[in-house]
Parts: structure tokens; sequence; C-alpha cells
């Protein structure tokens, strides 16, 4: 289930009837007040951040500066919900570029909740990462999906061939690949990727069973992202797709 944090430190009839509609559409609310611990803390994947402001949460810069560091590095959306005086007063804090959509008092509910839901499927939509998940395997394929289509935008191809024809159309922010297919196997894909103009500079993660220091060996001057093994759990798979993306975006910033 997708996460929307309230970031308030307000408790008040409105906004637990907030949290209720936003329930209703299937998200998971998580309330925490603007302490940088606190967000830091949070546990959930979120797909969205409400800042219910006032008086008081206008006070905690160091906070409301980690919200806007943490929206930048993980590409959340932003949703403000006040007064106009506070509203504009936020602005100073969370550029407004950042802010997807403000809401100021008095508020419908029900249509706050129906706008939330579409601008944070409407957002997904534009900012999930592509990833193609190379590899023989129908039962990996799914799996795979499983574990990382919450997070990014997932597609399957189930060999070699199925993955150049898409990769000569499309661009993906990221391979994962498996080494051990038939015919061609995943060091071949990953030749045909670096020596290919079009698409050198694809990051490719190795996700394979082969776990000798000689099949490792064999790829390393092709220079992929990473070497993962199927034997990790689905949350070390995941985490080190998510530090990835994580550090690259890092990578990119002036």
């Amino acid at each position: 289930m997708s996460c929307i944090l309230i970031v308030t430190e307000t408790e008040s009839f409105l906004l637990t009837s907030i949290m209720e509609r936003l329930e209703k559409a299937s998200y998971q609310t998580t309330v925490v007040h603007a302490d940088t611990d606190a967000i830091n803390d949070v546990k959930e994947t979120v797909c969205g951040v409400l800042v219910y402001t006032d008086d008081k949460l206008l006070e905690q810069r160091q906070a409301l500066n980690f919200l806007k560091d943490k929206a930048i590095m993980d590409d959340i959306p932003i949703f403000i919900i006040g007064d106009i005086t506070n509203v504009k007063a936020i602005e100073a804090m969370i550029p407004k570029e950042l802010v997807v959509r403000e809401y100021t008092r008095p508020i419908n509910v029900n249509d706050l909740a129906e706008s939330v839901n579409s601008l944070i499927k409407q957002y997904g939509a534009k900012v999930k990462k592509k990833i193609l998940v190379v590899d023989d395997s129908g039962t990996t394929l799914r799996n795979v999906k499983g574990w990382l289509e919450d997070r990014y935008n997932v597609i399957l191809a189930n060999s070699a061939a199925m993955a150049i024809k898409y990769l000569a159309m499309n661009r993906p922010d990221l391979v994962l690949l498996d080494y051990d297919m038939p015919v061609v196997d995943g060091k071949q894909v990953l030749e045909m990727i670096r020596t290919e103009t079009e698409f050198t500079d694809i990051p490719v993660m190795f996700l394979t069973a082969k776990e000798d220091e000689e099949s490792f060996l064999k790829v390393k001057d092709l220079k992929p992202e990473r070497y993962m093994k199927k034997t990790m759990t689905p949350g070390e798979i995941v985490k080190s797709v998510d530090d990835f993306f994580k550090k690259r975006k890092g990578l990119k910033k002036p």
C-alpha cells in the first residue's frame, strides 16, 4: 500500500477527516511532527507528502529544509494545506516548483482527497524510472517485477533478443541482467550494450545465480554497476536499486 506522509504540528478534526478519506482511497497515512529524525525514521515508501501548516510548523526550518531535500532526492510530490498566510510563508522554505498543489482553507475533504489521489498517480507515471529486467526464468521475472513495481516502471524481457529489440526503441534508466541465459548470455548482452553508440552508457546491474569469481571477472571490464546474487533477499535487491538511483541523482546535483 502506498504511503502518504503527513507532516504537521496540529491535531484537528479536519486532519482526521483528511486521513480517513485518503485511507478510503487505499493510501496508508503516516503522521509525524516536523522533526528531522521523525521524518527520517519513516520506513514506508512515501508516494506523497502533505504539509499541514500552522504558525508552529513554520518555526521548524531545519525539518522543512530536510523535507525539501528528501523530496528532491526521492522524487516525492509535496502538497501544502493551510490558510493563505501560512501557505505563502512556507514558499520561502520549500520552493514552489517542488509543490504540486496548494490547498487553502476552507477545504472540502472529498475534493482534496480526489485531487491528491489523481495528482500522485500523474506524478508517479511521470517520474518513475524505467527498469528493464532480462532473465530467461519466468518465475524470476515475475518476482522481480513484484518487488520493484511500486517504485519503478518495470519492463520484462525473457531473452537477449527481446532485450535488444526493446533497447533499439526505448531507453531504460537501468537494466537488471541475468548472466546464465541460453543462446546469448548476459555477458554477450552487456558487450552489445557497451558497443552500441545509442545505449552504451545505459547502466547495467547483473542479477544472477552465478556466484563464482571467474564469472564476475569476465564482465568486470565491461563496468556493470553492480554484480548482485539471486541469493540476496528481496529487500536487499530493492535497496540496491534504490541506492543506485539515489547515488546517481546525487552525482547530478550542481
